[in-house]
């Protein structure tokens, strides 16, 4: 039957359509007056509150729900008319929003009337932002209701879920990724928005400071690509290690957002990598959340470390990625490695902390074998304990013979010990050289780190004979610690090491015999001698560069450098070109320019001036 006024057409003959009644809830009320219900109908509502809902059925006629709107829900008769049209249309309608004691007396009075007209009408009463047919809470945005394990964020006006709440905080910001932030606990909230403190825990990783460049490199690899958002920290207290904990400080504490400031650190190549001091990443994997800490690592009396960070929320998937990330972050590292195949040293000079300031990359002259005037068999003796030894290392190791050994350069000053080094250097592609003066043995430690992480390595250790003198010559226990350092830390190798010691004294009588008389220790000594005619001629021409040098001038040279050392030759050549370009400027050499030069430093300066240079005493 078609409603009165034709309000509504979905009545069946003049009745209600209901559904089906399960889980309602179902409040008892108290009269109250129309004024008063009516007001509080108009009134914004609150979580506190209950909706009243009629719901549709088969029986109960139109003019019953319509009279029912208006007399006791306070509905004017068109807005009475209305709702009941969309009752029956929709299945149910929410008739208004009470405080609790107004929509009890409400839900009490339409109950009673329902009950003597002997209609099946249904009506409930449900909490705001609850679920319309069992009465339990429920998500505003996803409608789902929560269960006893699942959290509710309360607003004013609405109730939503956890999984709601993280949603959005995984797209706040994407939506805000211009959002300017002053302190980097600001910073952290907006990202990890909907997380308390004690929801985000964090693994951290500490790397030596020689590492900073490789560090740099990974986490522009795995971090810097693409993050939500990076930010540079300013240090205020330069004595402590920023952490993801001071981080989220607020306060007088709080730390402040900064311009990212970079050092450049040199690697050996033509461009320096810039290595960031302090920043803070702020990423998302999927849905995973996290952030990512990069800050300096400070102990007193040690070099500055590097500190790596990760924050993700508590939980099994945190956990696993974390994992993955430093797996894949010290893979990355190891992948770098800028310093391996360079010449390498740890700057000795500190700062007023005693940390050491990093790695030094020597760029060293390229020395072929050409340009090593040594005599005959002591090249092939050179070739064969160095060259050869470390061509076979492989074939050793699969004898299970050892794979490390060491090597002692001895004879006197100027004679090419270095110079025959550098060839060594060159020579063997993909091997680290490390070169440690007698000043520097207290960060031996520290080289020997270096070097097994980036062995196949050369460690050369200038003038041992400085520390490692024989112990009744010992002028002090600091000396007798430094020669046990050194020789504990050549025991501690393990035998598949691809790790080779150089040593060079001016004074090998004077060595300690712990050192130099044990296999395993140094296993050859070889002898870098004055040169002999055969090699002052090399040195000569070697030496003399572009100067135009006849064979008599060679000669004449050679018989006049009797027992003077290569340092000396080389000055002497410099010397006669000097008088070269002096007398002409050019690189004509006549003898007149050589026996100035010569006069000059193994005649005029003394017996001095010759011991200086590395010749000899009584030179002929």
């Amino acid at each position: 039957m078609e409603a009165a006024n034709g309000v509504a057409d979905g009545w069946c003959d003049g009745k209600i359509s209901m559904p089906d009644k399960g889980g309602a809830i179902s409040m008892a009320m108290t009269g109250s007056g129309q004024k008063s219900r009516q007001s509080m109908r108009d009134t914004p509502a609150d979580l506190n509150d209950l909706q009243i809902i009629i719901h549709n059925d088969d029986e109960t006629p139109f003019e019953f729900v319509v009279d029912l709107l208006r007399t006791v829900f306070a509905r004017p008769d068109a807005e009475a008319k209305a709702l009941a049209a969309t009752i029956s249309k929709q299945g149910k309608a929410v008739c208004g929003t009470f405080p609790p004691p107004i929509a009890d007396a409400m839900l009490a009075t339409a109950q009673k009337r329902i009950k003597t007209a002997k209609h099946p009408l249904l009506v409930t009463a449900v909490p705001v932002g609850a679920d319309e047919n069992d009465g339990k809470p429920c998500c505003a945005f996803c409608g789902k209701i929560a269960d006893n394990e699942q959290t509710l964020f309360r607003g004013k006006k609405a109730l939503i879920c956890d999984a709601c709440v993280l949603t959005g905080a995984n797209h706040l910001s994407e939506v805000s990724r211009n959002k300017k932030f002053k302190y980097a606990y600001e910073a952290i909230a907006w990202h990890f928005a909907g997380l308390s403190h004690d929801e985000v825990v964090t693994t951290s990783r500490q790397f030596p400071g020689h590492m900073r460049a490789d560090v740099q490199v990974a986490l522009n690899t795995l971090f810097s690509a693409s993050p939500i958002r990076f930010f540079g920290l300013y240090e205020q207290h330069r004595y402590e290690t920023l952490t993801y904990a001071a981080l989220t400080k607020d306060g007088q504490y709080a730390v402040t957002i900064s311009a990212a400031q970079y050092q450049d650190v040199d690697i050996g190549e033509g461009e320096p990598i810039k290595c960031l001091n302090n920043g803070l990443w702020l990423n998302r994997e999927g849905d995973l959340r996290y952030a990512v800490v990069l800050s300096f690592h400070r102990e007193y009396g040690h070099e500055a470390g590097t500190c790596v960070e990760i924050a993700v929320p508590a939980g099994e998937d945190g956990v696993d990625f974390v994992q993955r990330c430093f797996t894949e972050l010290e893979a990355a590292i190891n992948a770098a490695r800028s310093y391996r195949g360079k010449v390498l040293s740890l700057d000795a000079e500190s700062d007023y902390r005693g940390r050491s300031k990093g790695v030094m990359v020597h760029r060293l002259p390229h020395v072929s074998r050409d340009a090593v005037i040594l005599p005959e068999p002591t090249l092939n003796l050179l070739d064969r304990n160095v060259i050869r030894f470390i061509e076979s290392r492989d074939a050793l190791r699969k004898l299970g013979q050892s794979t490390r050994k060491g090597i002692l350069f001895y004879g006197p000053p100027g004679t090419g010990k270095t110079h025959t080094i550098r060839y060594l250097a060159a020579a063997l592609p993909g091997h680290t050289t490390l070169i440690i003066t007698a000043g520097q043995m207290g960060l031996l430690s520290q080289y020997m780190t270096l070097a097994r992480l980036l062995q196949p390595a050369m460690v050369v250790i200038e003038d041992v004979d400085l520390i490692a003198r024989a112990r009744e010559d010992m002028g002090s226990p600091c000396e007798e610690s430094l020669l046990n350092t050194l020789l504990n830390e050549m025991d501690g190798l393990k035998d598949n090491a691809d790790i080779l010691f150089i040593l060079t004294t001016n004074r090998p009588e004077q060595l300690e015999g712990a050192l130099a008389g044990r296999p395993g220790r140094i296993d050859q000594a070889i002898e870098v001698p004055l040169p002999d005619e055969v090699g002052r001629a090399k040195l000569v021409r070697l030496y003399g560069g572009d100067l135009k040098l006849s064979n008599a001038l060679v000669d004449e040279a050679v018989a006049r450098t009797k027992g003077v050392s290569a340092a000396v030759i080389k000055e002497l050549m410099r010397r006669t070109a000097q008088s070269s370009v002096m007398r002409n400027g050019k690189e004509d050499v006549t003898p007149l320019d050589f026996a100035e030069a010569l006069d000059d430093m193994l005649f005029s300066g003394g017996r001095l001036n010759v011991k200086l240079l590395g010749g000899a005493v009584d030179p002929e």
